[in-house]
């Protein structure tokens, strides 16, 4: 069940990448700089929504169905953002990205997947495996945006089609590989013991956990949300944009090994607490725009990626699931929305320094509360 499950994930990741960095660069030219994370809000929306949907799904047609429907919904998103790079209404590419937003929602989700089919000892590795081989379709995707434009111009599309193009291709494929997935038993209440060791040594509040998922995640996309402004706006072309994305993307995915195997066998409190200091430092060393800037992309990258297997470590039904998860995407809405309007006050030094009160507070408290008890 692993593999189809890896490969349509990693297909997915791709699509995503490709799409959520065409439209910014496309909305900036269009629009203006300050309403280029647009395209990314209604990216994040969908996924918020997408992860809601996915849920009901799940509980209504069972797991493997439900990644199959959030997939197919991903394709039609990436033939409207097709559409728009060669001249519909942009609207469409708001549209677009909303559904491609489903889409990464059933890729988010497929890491439970995973943990369904294993025993609850490994349930940290088996999530990790999933993201850990995303890192494929992640760090490849953005290194294939230059050669699409080639692609689309030698079809007689506009250049800016080539991504599209991309993402549209790389999804369809999830969603062809996900009809390999089988379907699996999903329990709304597992035994205790399975909670417990989810929870692991230096147990943490299900709220805690969730809370170090959303600000890690949102410290995460509010910069990110800002590099394609930041290279198009010194003249960068997609390869340097690309080489960025991709030392991102490797950072959020290839450490996950590791870190499930840290989980399983220390517990996620720990784990959750160096993701925090993680994403203080790299949210700092992003403010030095010189040889460091693509180094703290990577860390940042690593810190988001200890924040959300470390609080995915207590999620042990499709209910909670869910809806974390779409509160993860929805707050994250507001960091991709507003992020590059801040950059244009502000800069990367802004956005750290927002960054830093939202996670130092968050640090405080994950180190000084230790529950008693699991309370899931």
């Amino acid at each position: 069940m692993l593999i189809p499950v890896v490969l349509a994930a990693a297909l997915m990741n791709a699509a995503m990448v490709a799409a959520s960095a065409m439209s910014t660069i496309l909305v900036a030219d269009r629009l203006s700089p300050g309403l280029a994370g647009l395209p990314n809000t209604a990216g994040v929306l969908g996924t918020a929504a997408g992860a809601l949907a996915v849920g009901r799904w799940t509980a209504h047609q069972g797991r493997a169905q439900a990644l199959r429907i959030g997939y197919g919904v991903g394709v039609s998103g990436g033939a409207l953002c097709v559409l728009t790079a060669v001249g519909a209404h942009l609207s469409l590419l708001f549209a677009g990205m909303f559904l491609i937003g489903v889409g990464n929602a059933a890729s988010l989700l497929s890491r439970y997947a995973a943990a369904d089919a294993v025993p609850a000892a490994r349930r940290a590795s088996a999530m990790s495996t999933v993201v850990w081989a995303s890192t494929a379709g992640a760090v490849g995707g953005p290194f294939l945006m230059a050669p699409s434009q080639s692609f689309a111009r030698s079809l007689g599309l506009p250049a800016q089609a080539g991504p599209f193009l991309l993402a549209l291709a790389t999804v369809f494929g999830a969603l062809v590989a996900s009809v390999y997935i089988r379907a699996s038993r999903v329990s709304d209440e597992p035994p205790l013991e399975q909670r417990a060791r989810m929870a692991g040594a230096g147990r943490t509040p299900l709220f805690l956990a969730a809370g170090v998922m959303i600000v890690g995640h949102l410290v995460m996309v509010a910069l990110m949300s800002s590099v394609p402004v930041h290279t198009h706006l010194h003249g960068e072309g997609l390869g340097v944009l690309g080489v960025m994305l991709s030392a991102h993307t490797l950072g959020m995915f290839a450490l996950s090994p590791l870190t499930g195997w840290w989980i399983d066998r220390s517990g996620a409190r720990p784990v959750m607490i160096s993701g925090l200091v993680l994403l203080i430092a790299s949210a700092v060393l992003a403010t030095q725009t010189g040889l460091v800037f693509t180094p703290a992309l990577f860390l940042l990258g690593y810190a988001w990626n200890l924040c959300y297997l470390g609080g995915s470590a207590h999620l042990v039904s499709a209910a909670q699931e869910s809806r974390v998860e779409s509160s993860i995407w929805a707050v994250a809405a507001l960091a991709s929305g507003t992020s590059p309007w801040l950059f244009t006050l502000g800069g990367f030094p802004l956005l750290a320094g927002l960054a830093s009160l939202l996670a130092v507070p968050l640090l405080l408290l994950t180190v000084r509360r230790a529950s008693p008890r699991v309370r899931l």
